[in-house]
């Protein structure tokens, strides 16, 4: 009989409640506890976990990776998906797996390529893969300059920050004079450019951000997993126009995917982003852990977190081709159960544990798939 597999995941998005889901409805049918940990105490993978602490706050990145060890041993995991503090994590690879832990993360070398925008920008060009036009501002002047020569190339410009995830910071810059026209209906993600040069003048330290062109849609994020001999076992791209949401297998999303998963050694999960640059894919982004929206591949007969979790183990899965491609789809929100509210405070010099699988008492969004 297989021994069961203990997942610990790590300050990670809500909707990898479903990345949960699917590790214990392997089609290996092994037996798979999750322990989970969070700043939050109302993030649902809490709830939705088999055991789960609150994380101490404040920790600096060495002193997290004490943390982390700690909770490998003492928690007997066997797999880690880490999301907070991953380039520190991952330069201690050596000391998890003496603690018997897995790391379920790329090399040291791809985090720190693919930290900073600009720096993966570079690196990605140097391979072949075409990105957008881009500029790398920390003053107001800077800013002026590079709005200015995207315009003049016919682009409408925005920015986001250099290091970030979630398009926290992205902006779309425009001329239009400040009026009631921008406090009517919902807030958008339009700014005046004057109003942002003018908090830059303003500001006490330097910004570091990206300016380039709004890139067009469909967007693609190519959802990759590769082996540690730098082979990709499975791609697949995951199509974003407005609300719909489809799969493709199209060459033009994939080859360059592959070619940064492979050639980076962007080991397990990674998520590669495209949009259109007038009639031709560029690099968006990419992000060395688990997409989000990585359990939507279910709908193509395929359970990406298992066969990640395989991989680590040392078991590999082999070539995963989807059995075919699931009708287009869109995302609604749905409810969570939530732990109960009465907790401690968390102190840093202490531990707290949550129970396991408590009754719902609060619901939480989470984004859950309906065919269109």
């Amino acid at each position: 009989m297989l021994s069961r597999v203990r997942v610990w995941l790590n300050r990670t998005y809500a909707e990898n409640v479903f990345f949960m889901d699917q590790l214990r409805r392997n089609p290996s049918d092994r037996a798979v506890e999750i322990h989970a940990t969070h700043g939050d105490p109302d993030s649902p993978v809490l709830a939705a976990a088999d055991t789960a602490d609150l994380e101490p706050e404040g920790l600096s990145p060495a002193a997290y990776v004490e943390y982390a060890l700690d909770q490998c041993a003492r928690r007997g995991i066997d797999v880690f998906v880490p999301r907070l503090h991953q380039a520190a994590i991952v330069a201690h690879r050596a000391e998890f797996a003496a603690a018997g832990t897995a790391l379920l993360a790329p090399t040291p070398e791809a985090v720190a390529v693919f930290e900073d925008k600009a720096t993966a920008y570079e690196a990605v060009r140097s391979v072949g893969v075409p990105v957008p036009p881009w500029h790398r501002v920390r003053t107001a002047d800077q800013l002026v300059a590079a709005v200015a020569e995207l315009e003049a190339s016919g682009h409408l410009p925005c920015f986001k920050p250099a290091s970030g995830a979630g398009g926290v910071g992205f902006r779309m810059i425009t001329r239009t004079p400040f009026s009631m026209v921008h406090l009517n209906g919902f807030p958008g993600p339009y700014v005046q450019l004057d109003l942002v040069v003018d908090a830059l003048r303003r500001a006490e330290e330097p910004v570091d951000w990206l300016v380039m062109p709004r890139l067009e849609q469909p967007e693609v994020s190519v959802d990759c997993l590769t082996g540690p001999d730098n082979r990709v076992r499975l791609a697949v791209g995951r199509t974003k126009n407005g609300r719909r949401r489809g799969f493709t297998l199209d060459e033009r999303w994939l080859a360059p995917a592959r070619l940064i998963a492979e050639g980076f050694g962007l080991h397990h999960l990674s998520n590669i982003q495209f949009r259109m640059l007038g009639d031709r894919p560029v690099l968006l982004d990419v992000n060395t852990r688990p997409a989000g929206g990585l359990h939507q591949l279910s709908l193509c007969g395929v359970n990406a977190p298992w066969a990640a979790v395989q991989l680590a183990l040392g078991e590999d899965p082999g070539v995963i081709e989807p059995p075919f491609l699931g009708q287009d789809y869109t995302v609604v929100s749905g409810p969570r159960p939530l732990v109960p509210t009465a907790l401690p405070r968390q102190r840093v010099d202490s531990e707290v544990l949550l129970p396991a699988v408590p009754a719902p008492v609060r619901a939480a969004s989470a984004g859950e798939v309906l065919p269109l």
